[in-house]
């Protein structure tokens, strides 16, 4: 990036927030605060700091303070999201916008990781990883062509960043010449990994390639996995190979650089045309117009022993359930404005969870 940019003529200081969604698992906290680690040597002479939305410290507030405290002018906020669903839409700038009110301070946010080609570089070498792995155990050797890839994303209520998971998987498909493609989802959606699994098997490929469209470990990507192992169990005659989650590979790294310096030049834009929220998407009318607004405050840097509106424990069940009482788990990504998810009883979707009420 140059000088420049990082540091205008007007001699105001810039700051670069880094948002992140939070997590009950503290490996996948530790990572996301090695990828920061990572970004700041990418912008020399810039603060940068981080918080959270939910479930982890600090919380996004902390972090604005840290910066503001630093002599801080203008934050450059990113989203670490892979996809803008309702957090990168709603929750967290509803939270910016809330601080840079109250503080007078300039809040510009940026764009979230989305359809890139740093970001798909990035998932290619997962692949490549996996694959080579395969060859060293032994495996038998197998053209791409015999070979299913099978992308899974976070899932969400929104449609619009659902269907960037499908168009990452094709890109994956076609750059790679794989035999087919299939997209499936840790939640909320469908179908979900395990039945989505079930179904791919049916197409008759001889191997399959299972990647984690994820940026840390945690809860989900240890499910993914397992319900991977469950589905192999059950078809020994087939290869299946899990491919890593993306972590902070440099790609990615250099994706977010990339991100503040299209906030710096004003060309952070997010793709209005398919939101839900302001457009009357098929499926999803009764959101078009919703307000913005964060449904976090209950558990930012809350301890994550329980959910505070349920009064349970986090079993992973509550996944399924989500999409019927609208309220919030740790890990869990979904609408929090009581509006119904209108696939919620799809059959390969959440009612195939442990727990779903119908």
């Amino acid at each position: 990036m140059a000088s420049s940019l990082l540091h205008p003529e007007d001699g105001s200081r810039l700051g670069v927030m880094v948002c992140g969604h939070g997590s009950r698992n503290r490996m996948a906290v530790a990572e996301f605060a090695r990828l920061v680690e990572g970004l700041r040597p990418l912008l020399p002479g810039v603060p940068v700091e981080y918080g959270y939305l939910e479930f982890a410290s600090p919380i996004i507030r902390d972090g604005l303070e840290r910066l503001r405290q630093q002599g801080v002018e203008r934050i450059l906020a990113l989203p670490a999201m892979l996809f803008a669903a309702g957090h990168a839409k709603n929750d967290i700038p509803s939270l910016l916008n809330h601080y840079a009110v109250e503080q007078g301070i300039r809040v510009d946010y940026g764009r979230e990781l989305g359809v890139d080609p740093n970001m798909i570089q990035a998932a290619a070498d997962r692949i490549r990883t996996a694959l080579a792995d395969a060859d060293q155990a032994g495996h038998e050797p197998l053209p791409l062509s015999a070979t299913l890839l099978v992308v899974v994303g976070r899932g969400s209520s929104d449609p619009d960043a659902n269907a960037n998971v499908a168009k990452l998987t094709r890109m994956l498909v076609e750059g790679f010449g794989f035999g087919w493609g299939e997209t499936v989802y840790s939640g909320v959606t469908f179908p979900l990994v395990e039945p989505g699994l079930r179904q791919a098997v049916k197409l008759g490929y001889q191997r399959i390639v299972v990647l984690p469209w994820f940026l840390f470990s945690g809860v989900l990507v240890s499910r993914i996995y397992s319900h991977t192992d469950r589905v192999a169990q059950d078809h020994p005659q087939l290869t299946f190979l899990k491919a890593s989650y993306l972590n902070a590979h440099p790609l990615v790294l250099e994706t977010f650089r990339q991100r503040v310096e299209e906030v710096v030049r004003g060309e952070a834009n997010m793709n209005c045309s398919l939101c839900k929220y302001r457009t009357r998407m098929l499926g999803f009318e009764a959101e078009a117009g919703l307000p913005q607004r964060s449904h976090h405050h209950h558990v930012e840097g809350a301890s994550v022993e329980g959910c505070t509106l349920c009064r349970q424990t986090c079993n992973g069940a509550c996944e399924a359930l989500v999409v019927s009482h609208g309220h919030h788990h740790p890990d869990h990504d979904h609408s929090h404005d009581h509006v119904t998810y209108p696939q919620r009883d799809h059959p390969l979707g959440p009612c195939t969870l442990p727990g779903a009420q119908p």
